[in-house]
């Protein structure tokens, strides 16, 4: 097994395997970068009706290629009449939450089961054609990568390559338009052709990964690799970045994985790569995961019990606190025996005349600037300057004879 998937990730294992690893690789890059603009506009449920919009194409399609006498399995013919069915249901979105009262999760719900209903019927129909039994247009709701063909996977990527171009060309109005739409009709920007623009990336994302991962599953494609992103930056353009690379990624893994053993199916195994991908840096990314925020808790906590700690030394009171006595210990501010160091009875002397400091530049400045630095925990050196500091003292004769006497 471990075999198997060492050379799938090394593409030695055949060469329809090395198509799906390529093609899907590239899928994901486009659809992690385009996906990230539907994230940050927060209209992620758009691309489900969008995705489910483009069976019926892929059924009618099929039907309009066999009448002719053509190959009704040709992959171009199919992502043509599924871009174009797409096109009308997003087109019927925007309709519906433009001229009647219904929200937009409203129309994206009735656009996508009237569209997948008519998609189901169709197929239906498809199989009762003599030319229809082996189409294998099932493929097509979850994804199918067997036999694809040479053509297929350059089909997938200059697709994937044409999005990739077009959101790096988009970028900047797009990151304006999903951050605040408002300034950016003020600086003369048509936000609603944006917005289109923005779901015809996604509506191509969609059509040309329905060979690899079909228009269920898409969906995680185009979401999963931005949500990804978002733990580990802050600004649009590095997550833009990383949804690529987590996209990317995904789609190399799954379908690696997927070659090594022929009956797993290749999209599913995508999504829980991706997945996979999400968990990871939901616990572990450095700013924004949970064990960070856990560890930032901790700190802040044993901060807290440290100050308390030091303020009951320097008013002689006596401490209980398990967390507390072991947090000075740890610190060596405090012996075994309960009795303050050298070292912790000069900390608990600085942490009063800090405390003391601070209720007199409140008074002298009256400034909300300089009272919201206070948090009790951050050291005053580090918020005011030392000539503010040493106005200060002159108000305060008591800690000048403190300083004294240590």
């Amino acid at each position: 097994m471990l075999d198997g998937i060492l050379s799938a990730f090394f593409l030695q294992s055949g060469y329809n395997a090395t198509l799906v690893t390529i093609g899907a690789c590239l899928l994901g890059i486009a659809a992690g970068t385009s996906g990230t603009f539907l994230f940050l506009r927060k209209r992620a449920l758009i691309s489900d009706a969008v995705a489910h919009a483009t069976l019926p194409g892929v059924a009618i399609a099929f039907i309009i290629m066999v009448f002719f006498g053509g190959d009704g399995r040709n992959l171009v013919g199919l992502l043509l009449g599924s871009a174009i069915s797409s096109l009308i249901g997003l087109l019927a979105v925007g309709w519906i939450t433009k001229y009647t009262r219904l929200a937009e999760d409203a129309a994206i719900g009735a656009v996508l089961s009237v569209f997948f209903g008519a998609g189901i019927v169709l197929l239906t129909v498809i199989q009762s054609m003599s030319s229809g039994r082996q189409a294998g247009l099932e493929g097509f709701l979850l994804g199918s990568t067997a036999g694809m063909l040479f053509q297929d996977a350059v089909t997938i990527a200059i697709g994937g390559v044409i999005a990739v171009l077009a959101v790096f060309t988009l970028r900047r109005p797009m990151t304006l338009a999903a951050f605040d739409p408002e300034y950016a009709t003020s600086t003369g920007q048509n936000v609603y052709r944006t917005d289109l623009a923005t779901m015809g990336l996604v509506m191509a994302v969609t059509v040309i990964g329905l060979k690899i991962v079909g228009l269920i599953l898409i969906v995680a494609m185009l979401i999963i690799p931005a949500v990804t992103a978002r733990f580990w930056s802050e600004r649009a353009e590095h997550v833009v970045i990383l949804a690529g690379l987590f996209g990317g990624a995904a789609g190399y893994i799954g379908s690696a994985i997927s070659a090594s053993a022929p009956d797993l199916p290749t999209g599913p195994i995508i999504v829980l790569v991706s997945f996979a991908l999400f968990c990871v840096s939901l616990f572990f990314a450095p700013e924004r995961g949970i064990f960070s925020a856990l560890l930032r808790h901790r700190r802040f906590q044993l901060l807290v019990h440290r100050r308390q700690g030091l303020l009951a030394i320097a008013h002689g009171e006596r401490i209980y606190d398990p967390l507390t006595l072991s947090t000075l210990r740890k610190a060596g501010f405090l012996r075994a025996d309960g009795v303050a160091t050298d070292s912790g009875a000069a900390q608990a002397s600085k942490t009063l005349r800090d405390e003391r400091r601070w209720k007199v530049a409140r008074g002298i400045y009256q400034d909300d600037a300089v009272s919201n630095l206070y948090d009790g925990l951050t050291p005053i050196e580090a918020v005011l300057t030392r000539d503010q500091i040493a106005e200060i003292d002159r108000h305060i004769p008591v800690a000048k004879q403190v300083d004294g006497d240590r």
